[in-house]
């Protein structure tokens, strides 16, 4: 377990040090990629149970639930109209639930517009089209909206990510550190890779 300790604590001073020094050490980012992947899969220190025994302890047959009162709603004794049914107006088509590229470029411009990417219309460009395409079309994700519920299918969704922007690696450094290293940006890219590409068991639902 000190091994683990140790690696988190590499982790976490190597990510702050990357905000605020120039990125010029090889080793350490592979380092820190290397300790982002494996501690997770450390396992975890064995602590003590507090909760053993708490059901003993207490008398559970000492407990019940008591009808404190009854409320009972009446209407007013008085007459009473009832409007009519509108003849105006008339349904609209709904909003559409996914977001335009322009809606998704606006939030991404509002919440991580202040980081300074070196070539931000690369990044919009993957970000909106090359990774949710790339995540689409993973087959472990395709089956699980085909024959699994939503909950299943973003499990696989987030995995299908993650080895897509395993993948960004080769090409764009910049943008996977900042979803190695960034929380809050991991989880909006998920959120909103999932919107674009979870619509129905056919197709990615990407919009035009």
């Amino acid at each position: 377990m000190d091994f683990k300790g140790k690696a988190k604590v590499f982790a976490r001073t190597y990510g702050f040090l990357c905000q605020v020094l120039p990125y010029a050490n090889a080793e350490w980012e592979k380092l820190s990629i290397f300790l982002n992947f494996l501690i997770p899969k450390l396992p975890a220190p064995v602590e003590e149970d507090l909760a053993k025994g708490i059901l003993e302890a207490i008398d559970m047959d000492s407990y019940r639930l008591e009808k404190e009162a009854a409320a009972k709603i009446q209407l007013p004794d008085q007459d009473a109209e009832i409007e009519p049914v509108p003849t105006t107006g008339g349904g609209h088509k709904p909003e559409p639930e996914l977001d335009k590229l322009s809606n998704i470029l606006k939030a991404f411009n509002d919440h991580f517009g202040n980081i300074p990417w070196s070539d931000s219309d690369r990044v919009h460009t993957l970000i909106t089209q090359d990774i949710p395409n790339r995540v689409a079309a993973d087959v472990a994700y395709q089956n699980a909206k085909k024959n699994s519920d939503k909950q299943n299918a973003r499990i696989e969704h987030d995995k299908a990510l993650t080895r897509v922007m395993t993948a960004v690696l080769q090409d764009d450094t910049e943008l996977f550190k900042q979803f190695m290293d960034n929380e809050s940006f991991r989880r909006w890219m998920a959120d909103m890779v999932f919107g674009l590409t979870y619509g129905g068991a056919g197709g990615a639902g990407l919009p035009g």
